[in-house]
Parts: structure tokens; C-alpha cells; sequence
């Protein structure tokens, strides 16, 4: 679904990401972990096309994507992203800010826009909130209502950039259940997280990146139970 090959990024003088190269297969979930400045929320802004590549390439669904010949809109709607933060327009209903974009951006006719809409809040426990302003939301319940957003563009792959980091505590539940619900689904995600229980019972494939490189990568159990790099063991050995 997503593949990368050799990819660098700097800003500036500073190399950011150093000959990456990454596979993610249809229906992966795949975590990357690593310490902050590590590159990762770099890589996932690269497969987003938020931020332009210095070389090497990304693959998306076979097709070798370019900004020189290629509408990054139009892959933007393949490839989801939420954030940080939420980016809801506090001007709109919690409904009306998952249906702009299929409406404004895939033409979509309002009344399907609605019932889709509709159907993907209901999806991630926001049922009772169609017609309610962000102001009136929790952090999880808006971060909850970004991913609708994302979903209703029907993307084939789904990233996410440290979605609970912004959280309370007691609101990381609620969006890591719902992630965990795609993931159980079939939807291939990247994930930028520091929730190691994530990783461990959500993810196919954990990556551990340090200093803009890939370190070590393997399934779960094997990375946090036997990781095989010294600087893996370190990195696991302070936040366990």
C-alpha cells in the first residue's frame, strides 16, 4: 500500500530523515516509535505530501508519487491524516465539519454527505453530536470527530500523528478504541504514538527510528520483548 525508498528530508542544515525505507502492506498497522526529533511526525508529513522530499521515493498503491506530476489533492484524498490537534472549523456543527470535504473537494451530493456523515459519527460514539459545536466537545470527543473527518474521504490508508498526545489522560482511552476499531477493520494505518500498549496489542509491525534512521523494526512481541539493537534496548529500557 505505502512504500518508501531511500528517502531524505532536510530543513536546512539539518538532516531530518537519512535513507529511509519503509513497506506497509495492505491492512498493516504499523507504529513508529522513537524518542522526540527522532523524524518520525517527518515521515508522516512526507507521505502526506505536507512536507516535499530532498530524494528517493514514495509509492502509494503502486503508483510512484511526484509533486511535479501529480495533484497532491487528489492523493491527499487517498491518504488520511489526523493530527495533533483537531483543526475543527469552530463556526460548524460537528456534523457539518465531516461533511465539507466530500461535498467541497469529491462533489458528493449533501443528502449521501449527510447519511455518510452521519453513519461515520455514529461509528466512532459520536451519535448524539451531529448538531453540536466543537466548543461544546471534550479533547477526545473532537479528536474522535478529526477522524470521522479523515474517514469521509475514504481514504486507503489512514496516518496518525501522536493523536492522543494533546489528551488528558482519561480521554486517551476513547481514541485509542476507535484506532483500534479501524485497525480491526482492515484500514492501513502509520501511527506516530508514545502509547506503548498501543503498539503492543494493536500493531502489526513496530519501527523504532533514532536520529532520522531506522533502527529496528519486527512484530511486537519481538521488538519489545527481545529488540536486537543496543540503542533499542536503551530507548525501550527508559519508557518501560
Amino acid at each position: 500500500m505505502v512504500r518508501v525508498e531511500k528517502l531524505n528530508k532536510s530543513f536546512g542544515s539539518l538532516h531530518v530523515l537519512k535513507d529511509i525505507d519503509l513497506t506497509v502492506k495492505e491492512s498493516d498497522v504499523v507504529v513508529l516509535i522513537g524518542a522526540s526529533g527522532s523524524g518520525k511526525s517527518t515521515l508522516l508529513r512526507c507521505l502526506n505530501f505536507l512536507e516535499h522530499k530532498d530524494n528517493g521515493k514514495i509509492i502509494i498503491n503502486g503508483e510512484q508519487v511526484e509533486n511535479k506530476t501529480h495533484d497532491l489533492n487528489e492523493v491527499r484524498q487517498r491518504v488520511g491524516m489526523v493530527f495533533q490537534h483537531f483543526y475543527l472549523f469552530p463556526h460548524k456543527t460537528v456534523l457539518e465539519n465531516v461533511i465539507e470535504a466530500p461535498i467541497m473537494v469529491k462533489q458528493l451530493p449533501k443528502n449521501q454527505a449527510i447519511e455518510e456523515g452521519k453513519e461515520l459519527l455514529d461509528k466512532v460514539g459520536l451519535g448524539d453530536k451531529y448538531n453540536v459545536y466543537p466548543s461544546t466537545l471534550s479533547g477526545g470527543q473532537k479528536q474522535r470527530v478529526a477522524i470521522a473527518r479523515s474517514l469521509a474521504m475514504k481514504p486507503e490508508v489512514m496516518l496518525f500523528d501522536e493523536p492522543t498526545s494533546a489528551l488528558d489522560p482519561e480521554l486517551v482511552g476513547e481514541v485509542l478504541a476507535t484506532m483500534q476499531e479501524l485497525a480491526d477493520e482492515g484500514m492501513t494505518m502509520v501511527v506516530v504514538t508514545h502509547e506503548m500498549g498501543f503498539a503492543r496489542e494493536v500493531a502489526d509491525w513496530v519501527v523504532y527510528m533514532h536520529d532520522g534512521k531506522i533502527v529496528e523494526y519486527g512484530r511486537p512481541e519481538d521488538l519489545f520483548e527481545n529488540p536486537k539493537e543496543q540503542r533499542t534496548k536503551e530507548f525501550l529500557s527508559s519508557i518501560l
